[in-house]
C-alpha cells in the first residue's frame, strides 16, 4: 500500500508527474540531512529536522514550484516572493528541462542558513 507522499506524486499526470519525481530526487540527493515528510497535505522537506522546502502548484500559473521556507533571507533572480512574507518560490515548467544547476544554487543558499 502506498503512503500519502507516494500517492501525491503518482496521482499526477505527465509531464508533471515526471517533473515532480525529478524535483524530489534533486532535493533529496542534494544533502543527506534532507528528509521528506507529508505536512500540510504536500511533500515537505526538512533539513536537520527543521522545515526547509516543499513542492506545490501555483494556482495562477498552473505550474509546479519549489517553496523555500527561509526564502526571504535569500537573494536569487529565480526566486519570487509574490505576497508571501517568509517563503519564496521557484517556478518549474514541466514542459522544459529542469534547471538543476539553478535549483542546486538555491538549495546551497538555503542550506547555508541552517
Amino acid at each position: 500500500m502506498l503512503n500519502a507522499i507516494e500517492n501525491y506524486y503518482l496521482d499526477q499526470t505527465e509531464p508533471t508527474k515526471s517533473c515532480l519525481l525529478a524535483l524530489r530526487k534533486i532535493i533529496l540527493d542534494f544533502d543527506s540531512e534532507l528528509t521528506e515528510e507529508w505536512k500540510y497535505n504536500m511533500p515537505f522537506f526538512y533539513y536537520k529536522r527543521k522545515m526547509f522546502s516543499y513542492i506545490w502548484f501555483h494556482k495562477k500559473f498552473k505550474t509546479p514550484y519549489i517553496g523555500i521556507v527561509e526564502g526571504h533571507k535569500i537573494e536569487h533572480s529565480e526566486l519570487l516572493a509574490e505576497d508571501r512574507s517568509r517563503i519564496k518560490i521557484m517556478l518549474i515548467d514541466p514542459e522544459k528541462d529542469i534547471p538543476i544547476k539553478t535549483i542546486n544554487q538555491i538549495l546551497e543558499l538555503a542550506v547555508s542558513l541552517y
